[in-house]
């Protein structure tokens, strides 16, 4: 099964939300071609009938990286995670790694309600490293080239933290090189991959950032 909703209270901002790239009739041939069983495609007054379910609030600890910057962003995550877990029930559900921070806190969320168990999926790229993602299809050609440089960059500081760990690397200069493409960035931060803290190490460390290519927003990590 696989669930198509795009979901308004996810959206920080109403024009982003109008700009969202849809193409469901393009996403139903992928899906027919990969022989899906079902399609589930709930509209908004099926998902929001029941306004209880729908409350979710984070601690204060979860309010780093996207959840900082996009307050009320992953509240609409879980709310519908929560109504698909109460209505689907299922065994395993599948999310993609480029999309971390939500995986640690669906994870957490239905830790503690739910058996279903979360698979995590790769990040899917392209040759020039930009991870797949809706937004694409709202950068130009140069957009798409400066989003394969900031991909590219972090890629190359990860190998080199991998290559030669230590405390001392200059995560500020990555960052200067990426903002003198004169990108705006929410954050380019360093983590622990397991529970985002900034205790870290050579096995459990991952790089997060957010930026933005004039008003089109997005994220990567490594």
């Amino acid at each position: 099964m696989v669930s198509i909703f795009i979901n308004p209270s996810q959206f920080n901002k109403k024009k982003d939300l109008g700009k969202y790239p849809k193409r469901l009739n393009k996403d139903i041939k992928i899906l027919k071609k990969l022989k899906v069983d079902y399609l589930l495609l709930p509209k908004n007054n099926q998902i929001y009938k029941n306004k209880k379910n729908m409350k979710i609030n984070l601690i204060k600890k979860d309010k780093v990286l996207c959840a900082k910057y996009r307050p009320g962003h992953f509240e609409g995550v879980l709310a519908v995670i929560n109504q698909f877990m109460i209505n689907i029930k299922p065994k395993f559900m599948f999310l993609g790694e480029k999309d971390y921070q939500q995986i640690i806190l669906i994870k957490k969320f239905i830790k503690k309600k739910f058996k279903t168990k979360i698979v995590v999926c790769k990040t899917v790229r392209l040759d020039n490293l930009v991870p797949y993602s809706s937004r694409n299809f709202r950068l130009s050609r140069n957009e798409f080239r400066t989003a394969s440089f900031v991909s590219k960059c972090i890629h190359k500081f990860y190998l080199s933290i991998i290559k030669n760990f230590n405390n001392r690397f200059n995560i500020n200069l990555v960052k200067n090189t990426i903002e003198s493409k004169k990108i705006k960035t929410d954050y380019f931060e360093i983590r622990n991959r397991t529970n985002l803290s900034k205790n870290f190490n050579r096995k459990n460390f991952k790089i997060f950032i957010a930026y933005y290519l004039k008003d089109i927003r997005l994220i990567d990590n490594f």
